[in-house]
């Protein structure tokens, strides 16, 4: 337990031998370290999903997010414990606050970064369904948009074929009612198209004549249809418009599971929206009141740290500092004071050293002079 204790002590960045003496202190500061621990915790979950979405499909995505977690949590804890133990309790409440004014402000975009993915998790399902109807979606608008360009590309073709088939369906109706009127004149029929006379003659050779006639342009023009067709369709293949077909759901559900973090960041943001466009007020509570947790639980060690009332480990802590503080100065004073000494010193010395030669080189001078 003392060792849980101390290290939730370190987690909340306070001085521990000077947070021994004051036991009424203790549980406070195990509280702030405990909070700041576990807000690492869930940064180093959230980074690490973050990573594995990013290198989803790699042989290494795991290793990858494990490695980004660990290092991201590290940086969120160094920075929150960073954050609390440069909040100190001097000065009135006013002034607490301005100077944790800009704490806040990095504590909350902290909140905001670690929230995120945590967000896309919880909300996977929904996002996944999201997912599946925009690339479904996004599919059908590419089938749709290539089908249009085909036809404005392929107008006047499509255009005769369309004549063919509608002459074909003509010609067929006309050897069908011309097969049927050559009957009534062979058969003896009287009508007012046939002469009601029975057997092959000159009204019946007539009219087998022009059954004929039609049934030959019928060929011609299913030839032409179907080269037509052929034609058309060897175009579709080469524009890419046959190879085009509507996901399936297994294909849907493959597309959802490698999605990149963008693709769901975006379905996150959609899933507050309904069909018709407008904002499903109970998913964007939902979304909305998760990241404001997250936002909350990073800011609770500074509200905490503002919160509590100044107790003898912060008086401890700020007489520690101004003893530090005048300690510092005391070694200025005396580096000082060994400077100006050791200067003085050298100086003399510098002094002595350069009258000796001075010395030497006048007496030098003097004996020259009295050899001359």
């Amino acid at each position: 337990m003392k060792k849980i204790t101390r290290f939730f002590w370190f987690c909340s960045g306070a001085h521990i031998n000077t947070l021994k003496k004051y036991p009424i202190e203790h549980n406070k500061y195990v509280g702030i370290g405990a909070t700041i621990f576990f807000t690492a915790l869930f940064a180093a979950l959230s980074g690490g999903y973050a990573m594995y979405f990013v290198f989803s499909g790699d042989a290494f995505a795991v290793g990858f997010a494990i490695l980004f977690g660990l290092i991201w949590g590290t940086a969120i804890f160094n920075m929150d414990r960073y954050i609390v133990s440069s909040i100190n309790k001097e000065g009135s409440t006013n002034q607490q606050i301005l100077q944790a004014s800009p704490r806040i402000l990095l504590a909350i975009v902290i909140g905001i970064v670690i929230s995120r993915p945590l967000e896309l998790k919880i909300f996977d399902k929904e996002i996944r369904q999201k997912l599946k109807t925009a690339y479904l979606k996004g599919q059908r608008t590419k089938i749709d948009s290539l089908q249009k360009t085909y036809n404005q590309k392929y107008a006047q073709e499509m255009g005769k074929n369309t004549d063919l088939k509608k002459e074909k369906d003509s010609l067929e109706r006309d050897i069908n009612r011309s097969r049927y009127l050559l009957n009534q004149e062979v058969f003896g029929d009287k009508t007012n198209q046939t002469s009601g006379i029975t057997g092959y003659g000159t009204y019946a050779k007539q009219k087998a004549q022009v059954l004929q006639e039609k049934e030959d342009r019928l060929k011609t023009v299913t030839g032409n249809l179907g080269q037509m067709d052929d034609y058309l369709s060897r175009r579709k293949d080469y524009e890419g418009v046959n190879g085009l077909r509507l996901f399936s759901e297994h294909q849907l559900d493959s597309l959802a599971n490698v999605a990149g973090f963008a693709d769901r960041n975006w379905a996150l943001g959609q899933i507050s929206y309904n069909e018709k466009g407008t904002r499903d007020l109970d998913t964007y509570l939902a979304v909305s009141f998760i990241g404001y947790l997250f936002i909350l639980f990073e800011c609770l060690p500074v509200f905490v740290k503002l919160m509590s009332p100044k107790g003898p480990y912060d008086v401890a802590v700020g007489k520690l500092s101004e003893a530090n503080t005048y300690f510092a100065e005391k070694d200025k004073d005396r580096d000082i004071a060994v400077t100006d000494n050791t200067y003085e010193h050298n100086l003399d010395v510098d002094v002595a050293r350069r009258k000796q030669i001075i010395t030497a080189q006048s007496e030098y001078d003097l004996e020259r002079h009295s050899y001359d």
